[in-house]
Protein backbone atom coordinates (compact mmCIF):
# COMPACT_ATOMS: atom_id res chain seq x y z
CA UNK A 1 0.00 0.00 0.00
CA UNK A 2 1.41 3.50 -0.87
CA UNK A 3 2.32 5.18 2.26
CA UNK A 4 2.16 8.16 3.44
CA UNK A 5 3.84 7.35 6.50
CA UNK A 6 6.69 9.73 7.52
CA UNK A 7 9.99 7.93 8.46
CA UNK A 8 10.94 11.06 10.23
CA UNK A 9 8.63 11.09 12.92
CA UNK A 10 8.26 8.74 15.58
CA UNK A 11 5.05 6.58 14.64
CA UNK A 12 5.64 6.33 10.71
CA UNK A 13 8.87 5.24 11.25
CA UNK A 14 7.77 2.46 14.12
CA UNK A 15 4.94 1.81 11.24
CA UNK A 16 7.29 1.40 8.01
CA UNK A 17 9.97 -0.95 10.36
CA UNK A 18 6.99 -3.15 11.65
CA UNK A 19 5.90 -3.62 7.45
CA UNK A 20 9.61 -4.27 7.05
CA UNK A 21 9.88 -6.73 10.04
CA UNK A 22 6.05 -8.34 10.66
CA UNK A 23 5.69 -11.49 8.64
CA UNK A 24 2.09 -12.42 9.04
CA UNK A 25 -0.54 -9.28 8.30
CA UNK A 26 -4.12 -9.77 7.80
CA UNK A 27 -6.06 -8.99 4.38
CA UNK A 28 -9.65 -8.43 4.43
CA UNK A 29 -11.20 -8.54 1.10
CA UNK A 30 -15.38 -8.08 0.15
CA UNK A 31 -17.07 -11.30 -1.13
CA UNK A 32 -20.11 -10.38 -3.88
CA UNK A 33 -22.73 -10.49 -1.03
CA UNK A 34 -20.74 -7.68 0.13
CA UNK A 35 -19.70 -10.06 3.32
CA UNK A 36 -15.78 -8.79 4.63
CA UNK A 37 -13.57 -11.71 5.06
CA UNK A 38 -10.06 -11.93 6.24
CA UNK A 39 -6.93 -13.76 5.87
CA UNK A 40 -4.01 -13.86 7.40
CA UNK A 41 -1.26 -13.62 4.77
CA UNK A 42 2.44 -13.76 3.92
CA UNK A 43 3.45 -10.50 2.67
CA UNK A 44 6.53 -8.35 1.77
CA UNK A 45 6.36 -4.66 2.11
CA UNK A 46 7.88 -3.54 -1.18
CA UNK A 47 8.57 -0.09 -2.81
CA UNK A 48 5.17 1.39 -0.62
CA UNK A 49 3.01 -1.67 -1.74
CA UNK A 50 1.98 -4.61 -0.03
CA UNK A 51 3.09 -8.14 -1.85
CA UNK A 52 1.27 -10.87 -1.37
CA UNK A 53 1.61 -14.24 -3.41
CA UNK A 54 -1.95 -15.84 -2.79
CA UNK A 55 -3.27 -19.40 -3.19
CA UNK A 56 -4.57 -20.56 -6.18
CA UNK A 57 -7.90 -21.62 -4.48
CA UNK A 58 -8.27 -18.57 -2.44
CA UNK A 59 -11.50 -17.01 -2.18
CA UNK A 60 -9.64 -13.62 -1.86
CA UNK A 61 -8.73 -14.18 -5.40
CA UNK A 62 -12.41 -14.15 -7.00
CA UNK A 63 -13.24 -11.33 -4.15
CA UNK A 64 -10.27 -9.06 -5.62
CA UNK A 65 -11.73 -9.81 -9.54
CA UNK A 66 -15.11 -8.63 -8.09
CA UNK A 67 -13.76 -5.54 -6.36
CA UNK A 68 -10.17 -4.42 -5.20
CA UNK A 69 -11.20 -2.08 -1.99
CA UNK A 70 -9.10 -3.96 0.91
CA UNK A 71 -8.05 -3.46 4.30
CA UNK A 72 -4.71 -4.18 5.24
CA UNK A 73 -3.75 -4.45 9.56
CA UNK A 74 -0.53 -5.52 11.61
CA UNK A 75 -1.61 -6.84 14.83
CA UNK A 76 -1.78 -4.55 18.09
CA UNK A 77 0.45 -5.08 21.13
CA UNK A 78 -1.28 -6.62 24.50
CA UNK A 79 -2.91 -2.77 25.05
CA UNK A 80 -3.92 -2.11 21.86
CA UNK A 81 -1.85 0.01 20.59
CA UNK A 82 1.02 -0.31 18.36
CA UNK A 83 -1.22 -1.64 14.99
CA UNK A 84 -1.08 -0.54 11.85
CA UNK A 85 -4.03 -0.30 9.59
CA UNK A 86 -4.51 0.73 5.89
CA UNK A 87 -7.44 1.03 3.46
CA UNK A 88 -6.63 0.48 -0.57
CA UNK A 89 -6.73 -1.45 -3.92
CA UNK A 90 -5.38 -4.98 -4.81
CA UNK A 91 -5.01 -6.12 -8.19
CA UNK A 92 -4.24 -9.21 -9.36
CA UNK A 93 -1.05 -9.40 -11.20
CA UNK A 94 -0.24 -12.72 -12.63
CA UNK A 95 2.74 -11.35 -14.58
CA UNK A 96 4.08 -8.53 -12.87
CA UNK A 97 6.10 -10.13 -10.26
CA UNK A 98 8.20 -13.27 -9.89
CA UNK A 99 7.17 -16.38 -8.52
CA UNK A 100 7.91 -16.81 -4.77
CA UNK A 101 10.97 -19.13 -5.74
CA UNK A 102 12.32 -15.52 -8.10
CA UNK A 103 11.07 -13.24 -5.05
CA UNK A 104 14.75 -13.44 -3.07
CA UNK A 105 13.36 -10.86 -0.46
CA UNK A 106 9.98 -12.49 -0.23
CA UNK A 107 11.52 -16.14 0.32
CA UNK A 108 13.97 -14.22 2.77
CA UNK A 109 11.33 -13.11 4.31
CA UNK A 110 8.76 -16.02 4.35
CA UNK A 111 11.97 -18.67 4.35
CA UNK A 112 11.35 -20.05 8.68
CA UNK A 113 7.53 -20.36 7.74
CA UNK A 114 7.82 -22.27 4.95
CA UNK A 115 10.44 -24.43 6.44
CA UNK A 116 7.86 -24.89 9.23
CA UNK A 117 5.63 -26.56 7.06
CA UNK A 118 7.68 -28.44 5.28
CA UNK A 119 7.31 -26.46 2.02
CA UNK A 120 9.68 -26.31 -0.80
CA UNK A 121 9.88 -22.77 -3.22
CA UNK A 122 9.24 -25.14 -5.57
CA UNK A 123 5.97 -26.21 -3.66
CA UNK A 124 4.63 -22.70 -2.92
CA UNK A 125 5.29 -21.13 -6.47
CA UNK A 126 2.68 -24.04 -7.41
CA UNK A 127 -0.03 -23.62 -4.50
CA UNK A 128 0.41 -19.69 -4.57
CA UNK A 129 1.08 -18.66 -7.52
CA UNK A 130 -1.79 -15.22 -7.67
CA UNK A 131 0.49 -12.21 -6.89
CA UNK A 132 -1.51 -9.53 -5.19
CA UNK A 133 0.17 -6.22 -5.39
CA UNK A 134 -1.95 -3.62 -2.96
CA UNK A 135 -1.62 0.27 -2.47
CA UNK A 136 -3.29 2.36 -0.20
CA UNK A 137 -5.16 5.44 -0.42
CA UNK A 138 -5.11 6.04 3.86
CA UNK A 139 -2.23 4.50 5.75
CA UNK A 140 -3.14 4.82 9.65
CA UNK A 141 -0.17 4.40 11.71
CA UNK A 142 -0.45 4.72 15.87
CA UNK A 143 2.59 2.59 17.04
CA UNK A 144 2.33 4.83 20.04
CA UNK A 145 -0.87 3.73 21.90
CA UNK A 146 -3.26 3.52 19.62
CA UNK A 147 -6.56 4.76 18.24
CA UNK A 148 -10.07 3.23 17.92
Amino acid sequence: MTATLDPSTTDGARALERLASEKIGWLTTVDPAGQPQASAIWFLWDAGEILIHSGRRAPRNGNLADDPRVVFNLHTDAGGGDYVSMEGTARLDPGGTPVPSQNGPYLAKCAAMMAGYDWTAAYVDVEYPVVVPTTGTSPDAAPIGGRI
